[in-house]
């Protein structure tokens, strides 16, 4: 079944119930969204972000109001439809200033949660105007709740691997020595969007010595024989995000190659089985980063195990050393070791996987063997 590319929003009533209740929990009188994915997740529209503020207003107790500019009211009207009968809008004018209407609804709040990704013209607005009320980070109240995927988010991260799935089956099926790397970035981008997403966010591909690059950006190095290639794609389908990475060797891999590719997948393999709840996200990492030392590659794994993602591709919770926090059921997020030799070649598998009552849930499906390409 397709995912529909709204959610209900009795969806939206819970999550703004959710946001009030967060920001309680922490001993937050208010939560201050501005348009992001935050705000997405809880109104179910993405306002554009503007020089003019559009600010949510979320209480711990009491009614949510939405400060807008006035010319963006009959988006958010259309937008919100019934919601809009139970969120106040308050449509500013241009001669008016929106960081008093804040101020006014925040009704004498002293500690607030301004939204992580607010702009910084906003913030030092409002810390001026709301001293001496604490400003801290909305984050982890909205992580809170985020980071706990339901069964119909889970059903639109499903069908955004299948995509991203669909499209990396295609490009490592297609013949890809005398290609330059943007040349195979660009189709693998219209591979994406003909598999279903909305929008194709990335497509990196990392030939030859690049490939030891973990974030390169395609380039006119043009892919031979004897090259690892690293494909890392993703892209947005139903507001949801996909991210999956592959590596390709053109034409048949040296034995060195071939061992090395073995450790990194049997590393990849046992960090997705440990997935169970109550896990430490760190034990996740060490878990992939353990078979890797001990193979003698501790040194070229050098990024975190993986990343929550959501409506975001990068979010909570992120799979690495320093983070203490256990994995719950409806956590969702990448498993993704990798090793680097560097001006010489790398590899990484990355697999989007749920935490579930049970266990670990691969979304991506497509085989981790190393795939041998013309």
């Amino acid at each position: 079944m397709t995912p529909s590319a709204e959610f209900t929003p009795a969806t939206h009533r819970r999550r703004l119930a959710g946001a009030a209740a967060a920001a309680r929990d922490r001993g937050l009188d208010a939560l201050l969204i501005t348009p992001s994915p935050d705000y997405a997740y809880l109104l179910g529209y993405g306002a554009p972000a503007l020089e003019r503020l559009t600010c949510l207003v979320v209480p711990a107790e009491g009614e949510v109001t939405l400060i807008l500019p006035r010319l963006e009211e009959p988006l958010a009207r259309h937008e919100l439809g019934e919601l809009a009968d139970e969120v106040e809008l308050i449509p500013w004018d241009e001669t008016d200033d929106p960081i008093r209407l804040v101020r006014q609804y925040l009704d004498g709040a002293l500690r607030v949660g301004l939204q992580d990704q607010m702009w910084a013209r906003f913030v030092l607005r409002l810390r001026a105007a709301l001293d001496p009320a604490e400003l801290v980070e909305a984050g982890p109240a909205m992580s809170a709740m985020r980071r706990i995927k339901d069964a119909d988010e889970v059903e639109r991260l499903g069908a955004a691997a299948a995509a991203a799935d669909a499209a990396m089956s295609a490009i490592t099926s297609e013949r890809l020595s005398g290609r330059t790397e943007i040349d195979v970035s660009r189709r693998i981008r219209e591979l994406l969007i003909e598999a279903g997403h909305e929008a194709a966010g990335f497509a990196i591909v990392a030939s030859g010595p690049n490939s030891a690059s973990p974030h390169h950006v395609p380039g006119s190095r043009m892919i031979e024989p004897g090259d690892a290639i690293v494909l890392d794609i993703g892209g947005s389908r139903a507001g949801y995000a996909s991210d999956t990475s592959r590596t390709a060797f053109v034409g048949e891999p040296p034995a060195e190659v071939a061992a090395l590719y073995g450790v990194l997948r049997e590393a990849q393999a046992a960090a997705c089985l440990a997935v169970q709840p109550g896990v430490a996200c760190s034990e996740i990492d060490a878990t992939a980063r353990r078979i890797i030392d001990d193979a003698g590659y501790g040194d070229a794994f050098i990024h975190r195990t993986g990343h929550g993602i959501g409506m975001e591709t990068h979010e909570e919770p992120y799979l690495v050393a320093s983070n203490p926090d256990p994995l719950v059921a409806g956590n969702a997020f990448s498993i993704e070791p990798g090793i680097y030799l560097s001006g010489r070649w790398g590899a990484r598998i990355e697999d989007i996987v749920v935490c579930t009552e049970s266990g670990g849930t691969r979304l991506n499906t497509t085989s981790t063997e190393l795939i041998e390409v013309e």
